[in-house]
């Protein structure tokens, strides 16, 4: 195989630093280094370097209307190293490396050397370091309809989701295939998994036994999104019991409610894409270092 990635990016590059696609030798690839533009071009260096050619680092830039050359017509310009996956490359053993610190929560830095395309663990000073985060969390409070397509809209993007209910009958592997399921109360399970800035709970059951020891446990954290289900009337009830319960004012303002972007959803998963876009649209929004 032969692992292509960005390493420079200029102007209105179609993916950031960093970026990977994966060619194996029989011509199947995952990932993309562009929105297509120079895919063809990375395929044929890549079946070059599988056969045994140095790893090369190629630039590319604004297309030539007038000529059949490969090109970015967005106007801007990036560098790309496709480089074996070798021994004398990436080496294969990095991908488990990876695999696993993800799975534990934490960072992974790999170097590499773009002028012999050798690739190791750790930061070394005058090489490309490519940081491999945790995957980003939701945490979803309530095994409702909304749940389950919100659970998989997560999951294509990327985000790791574990749905909390302390009702057997609702959270159901059979409900929700392929997804972390937590039967402790909601608080009990927040505090357990220790939200952090890479963090999204959304509370959907609608039930306050069930949802408001969530947003309060979830509100002494620094969760990057805090959402909850319900029209602007209940939300106006539940801010008043929050706030009896003593949850500060400017707390209470970080939730979401009613949850989701307005894009005037009907019905389960048109309500869990308006959710899932907020939430990435607080995951991607740099935090304010005045904010408390």
């Amino acid at each position: 195989m032969a692992l292509a990635t960005v390493v420079s990016t200029w102007g209105s590059a179609p993916r950031p630093r960093g970026s990977h696609m994966i060619v194996h030798g029989d011509g199947r690839f995952e990932g993309s280094v562009s929105g297509g533009c120079v895919e063809s071009d990375i395929l044929a260096t890549a079946a070059a370097v599988i056969a045994g050619a140095p790893a090369q680092l190629k630039h590319y830039g604004v297309a030539d209307a007038a000529a059949w050359e490969v090109g970015l017509p967005c106007g801007g310009e990036i560098d790309v190293l496709i480089q074996p996956v070798s021994e004398v490359g990436f080496p294969p053993a990095l991908f488990a490396q990876i695999a696993a610190a993800r799975a534990r929560g934490e960072r992974l830095s790999v170097s590499t050397d773009l002028a012999t395309g050798q690739s190791a663990l750790g930061e070394r000073e005058g090489t490309f370091v490519n940081r491999y985060d945790p995957p980003r969390r939701l945490l979803i409070i309530g095994a409702v309809q909304i749940a389950q397509a919100l659970a998989g809209l997560a999951r294509e993007i990327g985000v790791a989701v574990t749905v909390i209910d302390p009702r057997a009958r609702f959270l159901t592997a059979e409900r929700f295939p392929g997804v972390t399921l937590d039967d402790r109360w909601p608080d009990e399970a927040i505090a357990a998994l220790r939200p952090d800035p890479a963090t999204a709970i959304v509370t959907l059951s609608h039930d306050i036994k069930i949802d408001d020891p969530a947003l309060i446990a979830a509100l002494a954290g620094p969760a990057a999104y805090v959402g909850a289900l319900g029209s602007r009337r209940s939300h106006a009830a539940r801010r008043d019991r929050l706030a009896a319960a003593g949850v500060a004012a400017g707390a209470v303002e970080r939730i979401d409610a009613p949850v989701g972007l307005d894009i005037g959803a009907v019905g389960p998963a048109e309500i869990a894409l308006s959710i899932a876009a907020a939430m990435v649209a607080a995951f991607n929004t740099p935090p304010d270092p005045g904010a408390r």
